[in-house]
Formats: C-alpha cells, structure tokens, sequence
C-alpha cells in the first residue's frame, strides 16, 4: 500500500511486550480461507497489516512470475499438486485429499483444473461440505456464477456452525453480482452501512481469503475501515484497489480522494494524537494464517555463501511470556551465517538520514505509529561502514544474521556488518 508518513522513533521493548499481549490471548483456530487441511488459520478479524500481508501472499499464489522463480509460496502448493497428482495416478484419492487437490488449483488460478477434481469428487460424495464449498469457488473463479451458487447453496445446507455465516454471505456475494445489470459499484452485501453486523469485518476478510484476487471485495473491506473510524486504513487499501487491481469505478476514485485527503491532515499531527484515529474494530488475531513452511522446499544452507533469507522464514518465530523467543530451525541453522533480504528501509530515529542503522520490513509501511509489524517481521540492520545510507524503495540487503534469544530490551534478529544493493 501507499506510505502516507515518515514513521516515527521505534522501542523494540514496546513493540516486545506489545506481541506478548496478543499471544497471550491465545485465539483458536479455526477454518478460513479455501478448505485446504494446510492451511492453518487463526480468528478473524484480524489486524489490517496482518491481513493485507497475507492475502497479498495468497494471491501472489496464484501468479506465475514471467522469467522468475515462483515465489515460496507457490512452490510449496505446486510441490503439493504434484504429489497429489501423483498419488491418483496410483489409487483413488480419498475425499479429503481430493478437497484439498482443488483447494490447491483454486489457489493456483486454475479453475477449470480444481472444477474436474472436484466435480468428478462430488459425484462419490454428493453431501461433503468442503468439496461444495470449494467447487462454489472455483465455479465463482471460472465466472459462471449460477454454478457457483447450486453449490454454495449445498454449502450452506452443510456447513458446520462456525462456517455458516460465512458460507452464506459467501452465497449473498455470488447471488448479488448475478442480479448486476453490470458490475459497476459495491457489492450489496450490506444494506446500510450505519447499521452492520457485529461480524462484518470478519466476513468481508473471509471472503478476500478465499477471493484474494477479488478487488471488489478489498474495495469493500476499504469501507468498512473507513464505516469504523479507520479512514487512514481505508485510503490505503483504495490506494492498493487502484495501483494493483487498476479498478477505475468513479465511485471508488472519489472516496479514494477524499479518504486520502483526510488521512494526509492526520499524518500531519503528532504521532501521540494518532491513537485516536484506529478506529473501533476488535481484532481478534495478528494475521489470518499461520504459514508452515516444508522445510524440503528451502535451499540448502551454504556455510561460507550468502543465503537468501525468506521472509516467511522469519514469520515462523513467537515469543513466549518473559522474552523466550522460538525460532524456526531453518533460521537457528543461518544464525552467524551471510544472509540476503529484500524490503523496505525505515530509520530507527525520527528522520531518514545519513546513518549507518535501519530497520528492514516486508512491505511499505503508511504510519509506523499505527502500524506496528510483530518483532518477528522486522530486521535490524548496521552498515559496514562506508556502505551507501538509507535510501527509499525495494533494496537488497546482505549481512550476517544474529538471533536474539535473551534480551528484551533488543531487536529479535540483526544483520550486522551488512551491505545494500539493488534486488535481483
């Protein structure tokens, strides 16, 4: 998304103990996103950093970069189809693992690919709820919608309790956009927006999960940020419907504007005036899924090489009451070790400058006040000296990483002696 402001001075001791108080809370997991068993995902709503990132990572699932590897992600559920696609070359596959077979091309961008799996599935097992509700998603990804609404209105008939008011919203989405002349506005998926559902957010960010690709549905949870006293929030994900799903509806670009314009007047006043302006949602989890990494799928580690440092890597690491930081063995085994990163430079004090420390994060940062990442996904970094200052957009960074296991008054992880290039 857009950065809107300079961010402000970092305390790695506040942003510690402000991790510990969201793992205390301990939400249960429950299913979201598409029904694939590997995904894990934790309650929703979830913060809205948390949220964009992952269902930014979903979606980039589905995208196979021209010249380039496929991301991390993408490897891992291509890895999964074709050992799926294997297995039916030798035996049936079981129900569960033909769920999970389209839930992988459905992540993939490959409709037509999950609708044979699961179609083919549902002919053996007409009353399995997750083959339903699947295949509702990907009729709904192949664009035929009356398809896409006989099987979520199954969906709905057998989903469990937890799942049903997503289901059937889920329904009320693809019932909408059948009744459109043209789809030229907001989704009716709210009669009126003064008067929502206590579970609005969590459902709007239910169906971006199964829909990431869906820019209609992050439009609408833009509404909503801005409907709950979040307008700052609500600017830039209209920023991210314009500059990445490139929608030009007039009635977005004018809201865009104005919610802009009233972001820019609040990143003018103190950072100790913007508590005021988060708004009044009650999010219940940090991100919406918990990545689990094959650890088959990382690159061997090359002691005296640099190593590329995945930033999913990093996302693994928690941090247990009085500071006892978990990490990942992958990032244990590259302790000591070159390692490269890609992201963004913020400065550690209040102005970008001519220093020798940073902070790198995954993506763009709009307020750093109000958008705080978890300890886990940021990496301080110090320069070698004579090493080229802080400067802005995606930078390369390369350095020797240092895990901090004892001491909460520092960062979690550090790259020392570190350089700056450009990304590859």
């Amino acid at each position: 998304m857009k950065t809107a402001t300079t961010p402000g001075t970092y305390n790695p001791r506040m942003a510690v103990r402000y991790f510990l108080l969201l793992i205390g809370l301990s939400p249960a997991l429950a299913q979201a996103g598409v029904y694939y068993s590997a995904e894990q995902p934790a309650e929703l709503p979830s913060s809205w950093r948390g949220y964009l990132l992952d269902q930014r990572s979903l979606r980039q699932i589905g995208v196979a970069p021209a010249n380039l590897p496929p991301t991390l992600l993408r490897e891992q559920y291509l890895d999964a189809a074709k050992k799926l696609d294997e297995a039916a070359k030798q035996r049936p596959l079981t129900v569960d693992e033909a769920a999970d077979l389209g839930a992988i091309h459905i992540r993939l961008n490959q409709p037509t690919r999950a609708i044979e799996v699961l179609r083919a599935a549902q002919r053996e097992h007409p009353d399995h709820f997750r083959l339903n509700a699947n295949l509702g998603t990907a009729w709904q990804m192949q664009g035929d919608l009356e398809a896409a609404a006989r099987s979520l209105r199954e969906a709905v008939k057998m989903a469990p309790v937890k799942h049903k008011i997503f289901e059937e919203y889920h329904l009320k989405l693809v019932q909408s956009r059948l009744r459109e002349a043209k789809q030229d506005g907001l989704d009716r998926l709210f009669d009126d927006f003064t008067k929502l559902p206590e579970a609005d957010v969590a459902i709007l960010q239910q169906l971006g999960l199964w829909l990431p690709s869906d820019g209609r549905l992050l439009w609408q949870l833009g509404e909503l940020a801005n409907a709950h006293g979040d307008v700052r929030t609500a600017a830039n994900i209209l920023d991210g419907c314009v500059t990445e799903f490139a929608l030009g509806y007039p009635q977005l670009r004018a809201n865009r504007k104005k919610y802009r314009e009233e972001a820019d007047r609040i990143a003018a006043l103190p950072d100790s005036e913007h508590e005021k302006y988060r708004g009044d949602i009650k999010f219940r989890s940090t991100r919406p899924l918990a990545k689990q990494i094959d650890p088959a799928m990382l690159p061997a580690i090359r002691p005296d090489g640099v190593n590329m440092l995945p930033w999913l890597v990093m996302g693994e690491t928690t941090v247990g009451r009085g500071f006892k930081p978990s990490f990942a063995k992958y990032l244990q085994d590259l302790d000591g070790k070159r390692v490269a990163m890609t992201g963004f430079m913020y400065p550690v004090g209040m102005e970008m400058g001519d220093t020798n420390t940073f902070m790198l994060v995954e993506y763009p940062i709009g307020c750093w006040f109000c958008e705080t990442p978890e300890p886990a996904g940021m990496m301080y970094v110090s320069l070698k000296e004579g090493t080229t200052p802080i400067k802005k957009g995606l930078v390369k960074v390369e350095g020797t990483l240092k895990l901090n296991r004892t001491d909460p008054e520092q960062y979690l992880q550090a790259l020392r002696d570190a350089t700056i290039g450009e990304p590859d």
